[in-house]
């Protein structure tokens, strides 16, 4: 009986400790997050250099990121911290469906506008200017919000999970799902190929390797974030509700809500030149800073100093 019980205690206490463990990993990947995407989209407001497009585009989709992990990681951090599954009321959950839904919607429809960007700089760079302005830039980003909140407004419930704790009929629901799910990932992807297809075709006509690699490069970070993007969010929403298991569906949804907003500013920051170079010299500047600023004060204090004395 006394075994029995060091076992158990030993149990709950390794049980307890890989608890602890799983917090840490999820509260870093979320800091991480918060601050890559954060580090991205003040880099590209500050830096004129990046006052263009395409990083109009990078710099709005690093703050969806920030508020799409923000929707579901600080309650899913509470629940691991407390041991227990934190309570939710009814209105807090709808409001957190609808914040998840508009966020996610809108990250989605982005993307097929960054895709539609790169096409349009590829294939039409002489007209780039022209066609790409900021008033078009302004009103496709907005279009993306509107279109993620006009789908939110038409969701019923947010992940299967939630259908599977109903005990009414959930068919209608189900099918409003799969509608939206279809609505919000395929359309998009569609159009992401279909730019795709023209951007390919338009980089074979370059004749040098190396224009062809350089040209490819402009694109590789973002069709990098398309695939675990979509690839995550197909897994969970394009499948069907018979199929659908828990454990599966729990972990595809820790990717796409901690590890996704970690991977993409890295990801962009790591194979785009120009955002690289402008994050070092926002760090250089920081750090000439306080070199300047850490003497300074050393100065003053060693004269209040003499004085006092």
């Amino acid at each position: 009986m006394e075994g029995q019980r060091v076992d158990r205690g030993l149990f709950l206490g390794l049980g307890s400790l890989i608890q602890l463990l799983i917090f840490l990993a999820f509260l870093l990947m979320y800091l991480l997050s918060l601050c890559g995407n954060t580090a991205v989209a003040l880099t590209v407001c500050t830096d004129r250099s990046l006052h263009t497009p395409m990083y109009f585009f990078l710099a709005n989709l690093a703050v969806l990121e920030i508020c799409y992990s923000s929707v579901i990681a600080p309650l899913a951090l509470v629940n691991l911290v407390s041991g227990r599954k934190a309570t939710i009321s009814l209105a807090g959950c709808g409001t957190q469906m609808f914040f998840f839904v508009f966020v996610g919607g809108a990250d989605c429809v982005l993307l097929a506008v960054m895709a539609y960007d790169r096409y349009v700089a590829i294939c039409h760079p002489l007209r780039y200017t022209l066609i790409m302005n900021w008033k078009v830039c302004a009103c496709l980003v907005a279009g993306s919000l509107v279109l993620g909140f006009l789908l939110s407004l038409h969701f019923f419930c947010d992940i299967p999970a939630v259908l599977r704790l109903a005990c009414t009929n959930t068919r209608v629901h189900q099918a409003a799902l799969f509608i939206v799910s279809v609505t919000v990932l395929t359309i998009p992807f569609l159009l992401i190929c279909l730019s795709y297809v023209f951007i390919v075709a338009a980089i074979l006509q370059i004749r040098s390797a190396a224009g062809r690699c350089r040209t490819f490069s402009t694109c590789s970070s973002h069709l990098t974030v398309v695939l675990l993007q979509y690839g995550c969010c197909s897994f969970i929403y394009l499948r069907p509700s018979s199929s659908y298991s828990p454990e599966q569906g729990w972990v595809v949804s820790v990717v796409y809500t901690f590890v996704t907003p970690v991977l993409n500013p890295l990801i962009y920051s790591m194979r785009n030149k120009e955002l690289k170079d402008a994050l070092s010299r926002a760090l250089g500047r920081k750090m000439n800073r306080s070199t300047f600023v850490l003497p300074t004060l050393r100065g003053q204090l060693s004269k209040r100093k003499k004085l006092l004395k």
